[in-house]
């Protein structure tokens, strides 16, 4: 049994449990649906990310907040800064705030991405690369 900390410390602030749809499993194309933590009250927005073709993947950009990325299915290279991480289902890359980054399906098969953007609403400036 966890015990972490002591439930008496915490209370409840006036937020309310919700619910809302991140992405529709039958559309088409790589961007799935994007959710803003704003419509939760939260201060992470969420976004699905797919495709089904090695080699494809967003554009180099950069975002003013960290990034959390769950690779759901298939396989993945980041490219990070400096940085070259190759992650597989189950795992998860991290992306820190202000370093440019981009990622694409290694394949074989599709990459399933769930990127859980560290703000309430999701800001990105697109890099152009080369």
């Amino acid at each position: 049994m966890r015990k972490d900390f002591d439930p008496a410390t915490v209370g409840p602030d006036e937020r309310s449990a919700a619910k809302a749809r991140l992405f529709d499993p039958e559309a088409d194309g790589p961007w799935r649906g994007n959710l803003e933590g704003a419509t939760l009250s939260t201060r992470c927005t969420l976004l699905a990310y797919g495709n089904d073709s090695p080699g494809a993947g967003p554009q180099l950009h950069v975002h003013p907040y960290d990034e959390v990325f769950i690779i759901v299915a298939g396989n993945a290279r980041f490219f990070a800064g400096d940085a070259i991480i190759d992650a597989t289902a189950g795992e998860v890359v991290f992306g820190p705030a202000g370093v440019p980054h981009r990622f694409e399906n290694l394949g074989p098969g599709r990459l399933q991405t769930i990127d859980v953007h560290q703000g309430p609403l999701w800001l990105q400036a697109d890099i152009a690369d080369g």
